[in-house]
């Protein structure tokens, strides 16, 4: 019966070492990566596009029009962008407001409320003059050379680009983590892929879409993480998505616990949603058509979030080594990996991290805001308990932070 109990013991053990081992090595290999140089391109043309500046937002009555009066601001012809925000239940005074601005605004109303809907709400009373989809949240705000460099990448024959999104606000220990966590996966997975020739994951938002691509993808799409199933639909049909890391969007970071929560939960639930529908479709395309690209973001989809990586590879580090130091056999004897495995990929996962995080996040402010990193990995923890339901219905994150950021580039 032991014999039977340990070797059930040592299989779990060893599969669970596996998957957390192949996800350290994953976000190892692009980590590394992104300390080379990313390559470029020679432009192809110098045509000026056409853009359609989408910004839906629900309920965000708070932050839309500064956002709105900041998208204006772009060192590029006033004749070739459009400002449209797409409002879906604001108050008659915020769209009062909005109304006094040189945009277009498109109220939307949904019995059921979801991103995608109003995107393809929006695309179809706007019509189609134009030649790039931007694509913006109710609280970004972009660097006036935004849409200048977005057109550039278009020049160079890319149909997909997703700019820098960064941190607006670091007003809390939780802004702080949040913004450091979007700069990781910035690192990780946009730079680092886009160095060893795959493709940069799509955010959400502060992207760029050819006007008829997106259209056409985004009407067949109806879901909660509509950027994941058409960074899927994308990749699919051959696409490479650029990154370009000096268009720089701010946006806000979570400042709550609860919202912490909510906006986890709602990620999670999407990657593995995609994860089952793209897995063998995916797989598929590697073996027929040597697509990595496609197969790869499949792979991207069971990651796990890197505060849970971190913390879950620290306890059974150092719970192994409690068992190794003091010798508890009567523990290890029914497990077949010893301490230093853990503690291998551990410190490899801290290395990785380490590079990942910008310079200028090394200071007193981080260090302060670590000490939030327990309770962190405890609402991880929380948001995966709570994903039942996450991934099939809108759930909405409030916007507050008004406060303007300083931007680098000047304005037109």
């Amino acid at each position: 019966m032991n014999s039977s109990l340990s070797l059930v013991l040592s299989i779990i053990e060893i599969l669970a070492f596996s998957y957390l081992a192949f996800a350290v090595i994953y976000i190892s290999v692009f980590g590394f990566a992104s300390l080379f140089k990313q390559k470029t391109k020679a432009p192809l043309t110098d045509k000026m596009r056409k853009f359609a500046v989408m910004i839906p937002g629900y309920k965000e009555d708070l932050v839309i029009v500064d956002v709105a009066r900041d998208a204006l601001e772009q060192d590029y012809p006033p004749d070739l962008y459009e400002v449209i925000v797409i409002a879906d239940s604001f108050k008659p005074e915020t769209l009062a407001e909005l109304r006094k601005l040189p945009i277009r605004v498109e109220v939307v109303v949904f019995d059921v409320s979801k991103k995608s809907k109003a995107l393809n709400k929006c695309m179809e009373a706007i019509g189609n003059d134009y030649d790039v989809a931007m694509i913006l949240d109710a609280d970004n705000l972009m660097e006036h050379d935004v849409l200048r460099k977005i057109n550039n990448a278009f020049n160079c024959g890319f149909l997909a680009v997703q700019g820098h999104r960064m941190a607006k606000n670091t007003n809390t220990s939780f802004a702080i983590l949040d913004a450091i966590s979007e700069e990781i996966n910035n690192t990780i997975f946009r730079k680092g892929h886009r160095v060893l020739g795959l493709s940069s994951a799509l955010i959400g938002s502060g992207m760029a879409i050819d006007y008829t691509i997106y259209k056409s993808m985004m009407a067949e799409i109806d879901s909660v993480g509509e950027d994941k199933e058409l960074e899927m639909r994308l990749l699919k049909n051959g696409y490479t998505i650029e990154y370009l890391e000096d268009a720089h969007v701010y946006d806000e970071k979570t400042s709550k616990s609860d919202v912490f929560v909510n906006q986890r939960r709602r990620w999670i639930a999407a990657q593995l949603l995609h994860f089952q529908a793209y897995f063998f479709p995916g797989l598929w395309n590697l073996l027929k058509t040597g697509n990595f690209d496609f197969f790869d973001k499949v792979l991207q989809m069971i990651q796990p979030p890197r505060i849970l990586l971190s913390g879950v590879l620290f306890l059974l580090t150092l719970s192994s080594g409690i068992v190794y130091f003091f010798k508890l056999t009567v523990i290890s004897q029914w497990f077949s990996l010893g301490f230093y495995y853990w503690l291998s990929i551990f410190l490899l996962t801290a290395l990785t991290l380490m590079i990942a995080v910008p310079r200028h996040f090394y200071n007193r402010k981080t260090f302060k805001a670590l000490l939030s990193l327990p309770l962190g990995f405890f609402l991880m923890i929380l948001s995966f308990l709570k994903i039942r339901g996450a991934g099939s219905r809108f759930i909405h994150t409030t916007h507050t932070h008004t406060e303007n950021i300083k931007k680098k580039s000047s304005s037109k």
